[in-house]
């Protein structure tokens, strides 16, 4: 495995529908009652951990490993070819993009930020994608100009497809529904890569591909 760069978590779900043809109740921020009132006996005990174990822990925990030395190598600029459906009939849009990776924090991080075009206007967002030494898993997280949330998903890789399949939710503001988010992105060599994303049909609920990006190094 040479790269696992997830970079690209656009917002995209924010202008498709997540409904079921529906009306949803509005979001509440009041805490409920078993919010309020937690019960002891509900959690469990905390296991008391000796100080060399805890350090042992947190030195494997906190050290980069081969998978942060594969997120590396996808450091650089990368020229994107994005295309887009906004349902699952409707004529895809394609567009160009850049994006650019670089890792932070002693190699344990990636920052990638991305430039290009949506629904016509001007698009910038930027994800923070690592390697959970714990959770044996990729996390990553995205923000971008379309919203103010931050999107998270969290994915596996696997060494015979060279594919890492990312899930994870969000909220649609216009109804309050909690949408499921599928990405999988592919190595095709060392300078191409594809990310697909995956979302529910505004019309249907059904999952649908929503978007692809073909992504080329530049030299």
């Amino acid at each position: 495995m040479k790269k696992l760069s997830l970079f690209f978590f656009v917002a995209f779900s924010l202008i498709l529908s997540c409904n079921d043809n529906k009306s949803a109740a509005p979001i509440s921020t009041a805490p409920s009652d078993s919010a309020t009132q937690s019960n002891p006996k509900d959690e469990a005990a905390w296991v008391p951990i000796d100080s060399a174990t805890e350090m042992k822990a947190w030195m494997e925990y906190a050290t980069p490993g081969d998978m942060h030395k594969a997120l590396a190598k996808s450091n650089g600029t990368w020229a994107g070819e994005t295309t887009v459906w906004m349902a699952k009939d409707a004529p895809p849009s394609t567009t160009k993009s850049t994006m650019i990776n670089k890792t932070v924090l002693g190699g344990r991080y990636q920052v990638s930020n991305f430039k290009g075009e949506m629904m016509g206007q001007a698009f910038e967002g930027m994800a923070i994608t690592g390697y959970d030494n714990y959770l044996k898993k990729f996390v990553s997280t995205w923000i971008d100009e379309m919203g103010t949330g931050i999107m998270k998903m969290e994915g596996q890789w696997d060494e015979s497809s060279k594919k890492i399949s990312y899930s994870g939710k969000w909220i649609n503001p216009a109804n309050g529904r909690e949408c499921e988010m599928r990405q999988v992105y592919t190595l095709v060599d060392d300078n191409t890569e594809i990310m697909e994303m995956y979302g529910p049909d505004s019309k249907t609920g059904q999952e649908y591909k929503t978007m692809e990006i073909k992504l080329s190094k530049k030299k």
